[in-house]
């Protein structure tokens, strides 16, 4: 991918060209011309079209080869047939940047993609930046830039701040900065990038991400079409210090070919790219709504270190309200230190000064009491954010000024923590707290939601440690899936232990083996042909003695002639039997977006039924492992829950860095690893795989690179 800054041009041009520029400023080719003398874009406005001679009081040219300058963007608004001329022509003259508002290519099938392919190669040849084709295009507050078509405009211009929106949707990325503006939040610059021939909404993130305008990253993303640019934005962002706020759609089947038709690309599973967006710092949300209210709470640019929460109220019922949604969402309410309290209840015996601390509508008579309470709040309780349920008395103008002059001077004694209303009322008087640095909220639960997001981003910036990738070395596969026995020996070599095992070819040898380990022991197939042994009778556990282990033989071989007669049968495995363990599972699957992905969680119903796992974008270290293990909502059974022994959890920790590390190594050549079970013996006696299973993909061996 290209630096972030060579896409300037696009978004700060000094002088655009409108290619198909229309007089009719409903049309594509004359809404961004009218959008922009509407503004007062401060570049040059250079229409193009053959059959006019001026475009909305613009002097207009009959081709790109009649500019008197080369522009540094255009906006194509022609059909796709005269697309590829179009580039070929500002190619020609310099022209650095295009936005392709025309439709017709990738998003139509494969006959559209391989007209957008000629776009791409014809672009890369001038050394130009595409933004489309199929998008509605960008526009930038600041400067006046509006290289778009978008009707959201017609209801107003959005308003100028630090916030910045990118989307691979046109028409949605719009209605954001409709959202954006209805809100109050100043959203500077919006990206859509359409079918992304060239620029990616990676792109737009990491120039956003290195814009000394915009603090606040918004994304919606149908598909993830350049996973290494989009981490790589991710991280810029972050080391930044700025929040990224992710809406990723195409989580349902309907969504999913929903997204597949309209950007011409395949979308991933959504628990995994939640999980890898999430490990390089975006906050992954389900819907717009939340997006706006976290985006307006962090676009004031405090992040207090405190992850707490305090609520002042003049209503019971809301304390509790708030509280319920704070105790859901995870948000900790520690109560008052007891002297605190003792001091409030001086002021205002009948007080509930705990938390939520409840100064009843005697704070409507006397306003110092909020001024009081909301300063014991954050004195003496210490919480990162504070909110004041104020309800319509805050909007009142009767009340507003003497309120605001209450808490404001708060807000400059304590620049790094959050003090919040939730008020309704007159949008003028509600605006004066906002631009005293108070946030405003009319729904308490929507306003604990938005201040957790903040306090944990403050959290994510104190504690923020980049950690160190293990060393990975390339891995050979074998050139077909193994058998269980081979697949094991494979995965020793990577320091994934089983348990002692011995394969075997008769009975006899089975006895033996056994006899070696001592009884209890467990027999199974081997065959690379049959996954689920266990279905078709091919395990046969806790055999006691040697007539058992010979009955166990002869069943099993009887069971894969029934069931599975055409398999190919290597010989039988013969495994000591251990006991005492919790079962667990890890595997590896490879997402054709993201690589190697591992998954880790218990066995049984906490995965079929709970799907209680974790997973994480391979390789990751031990640290990592170790994290993801107990991020699982059941890592309490591991951890020795109503008394039960803890289980070897830094020795699953290893194994799990490990099996990331191999499939790292392994490259594309690997399809899915299956340890299924994992048993996680008490602590200090280690873990060991109990069934492993191999998948190759159909290209055969593979070295990883």
């Amino acid at each position: 991918m290209s630096g972030f800054s060579d896409i300037d041009g696009l978004i700060a041009p000094r002088s655009v060209a409108i290619i198909g520029a229309s007089d009719d400023v409903t049309r594509i080719g004359g809404r961004p011309i009218a959008a922009m003398l509407k503004a007062g874009y401060k570049g040059r406005i250079l229409p193009v079209n053959p059959k006019r001679d001026m475009v909305q009081g613009l002097p207009c040219y009959a081709s790109v080869q009649d500019l008197p300058e080369v522009p540094d963007a255009a906006l194509i608004a022609v059909p796709a047939k005269l697309v590829p001329g179009t580039i070929e022509a500002l190619g020609r003259m310099g022209c650095r940047a295009a936005t392709l508002f025309s439709a017709g290519f990738a998003e139509v099938g494969a006959e559209g993609l391989a007209a957008q392919h000629v776009l791409e190669e014809l672009a890369k040849q001038h050394g130009m930046r595409l933004l489309g084709p199929n998008t509605l295009g960008v526009y930038n507050v600041d400067i006046g830039y509006y290289g778009t078509f978008s009707s959201s405009l017609d209801t107003g211009f959005p308003k100028s701040g630090n916030v910045g929106i990118a989307s691979q949707s046109g028409a949605f990325g719009a209605h954001l900065g409709a959202l954006a503006r209805d809100r109050g939040i100043g959203c500077s610059v919006l990206i859509t990038t359409g079918n992304e021939s060239d620029i990616t909404v990676a792109d737009a993130i990491g120039w956003m991400a290195q814009s000394d305008t915009i603090d606040v990253i918004c994304t919606y993303m149908e598909a993830v079409n350049d996973a290494p640019a989009l981490l790589a934005a991710l991280d810029a962002a972050r080391a930044a210090g700025k929040p990224v706020l992710a809406l990723k759609s195409g989580r349902s089947a309907v969504g999913a070919r929903a997204a597949a038709s309209h950007t011409a690309s395949l979308t991933g599973d959504a628990v995994v790219a939640d999980a890898v967006l999430t490990d390089h710092g975006a906050i992954m949300l389900r819907d717009p709504e939340s997006m706006m209210d976290i985006a307006y709470a962090a676009s004031k640019k405090v992040f207090p270190k405190q992850h707490s929460f305090g609520v002042i109220t003049v209503s019971g019922g809301a304390g509790i309200v708030a509280s319920d949604e704070a105790e859901r969402v995870g948000l900790p309410m520690p109560a008052m230190p007891d002297a605190a309290q003792e001091a409030l209840r001086a002021v205002l015996p009948y007080a509930s000064p705990a938390n939520p601390l409840d100064c009843t509508a005697q704070a409507l008579n006397d306003p110092s009491l909020l001024e009081k309470f909301t300063r014991a709040a954050l004195e003496d309780g210490g919480y990162g954010a504070v909110m004041c349920f104020l309800t319509y008395v805050a909007g009142s103008r009767a009340m507003s000024q003497v309120i605001l002059d209450a808490i404001a001077p708060l807000r400059a004694e304590y620049p790094d923590r959050i003090i919040a209303f939730c008020a309704l009322g007159d949008p003028e008087v509600l605006q004066h707290y906002d631009d005293a640095g108070i946030l405003v909220f009319n729904d308490p639960c929507r306003a604990v939601r938005a201040l957790d997001a903040v306090l944990r981003l403050g959290q994510s910036m104190q504690n923020r440690v980049t950690a160190d990738l293990p060393a990975v070395t390339p891995v050979t596969l074998p050139a077909s899936n193994p058998d269980e026995a081979t697949a094991k020996t494979i995965l020793a070599k990577a320091g994934i232990m089983a348990a002692p095992e011995q394969a075997v070819t008769d009975a006899d040898q089975a006895v033996n083996a056994a006899e070696g380990f001592g009884y209890p022991v467990v027999m199974k197939i081997l065959s690379p042909d049959i996954l689920h042994k266990s279905d078709i009778g091919a395990v046969k556990l806790n055999l006691q003695d040697a007539d058992a282990v010979r009955a166990a033989y002869a069943g099993i071989m009887a069971a894969v002639g029934e069931h599975a007669p055409k398999a190919s049968v290597t010989g039988m495995l013969v495994a000591k039997q251990l006991s005492g363990g919790v079962e667990c599972l890890m595997g590896i699957n490879r997402d054709p977006t993201f690589g190697p992905i591992a998954v880790f969680g218990l066995g049984g119903i906490f995965v079929e039924l709970l799907n209680d796992v974790a997973v994480r974008a391979c390789p990751f270290g031990v640290d990592t492992a170790r994290e993801m293990i107990l991020s699982i909502r059941s890592a309490a059974i591991l951890q020795g829950a109503r008394g039960t022994q803890p289980s070897d959890i830094d020795a699953l920790a290893q194994m799990l860095s490990k099996l990331s590390i191999f499939a790292a190594g392994a490259g594309e050549g690997l399809t899915s690893i299956d340890l299924n079970p994992v048993l996680a013996m008490p602590e200090g006696q280690g873990a060991y795989a109990l069934d492993a299973v191999i998948e190759i993909a159909q290209e055969g061996a593979a070295d990883g690179h």
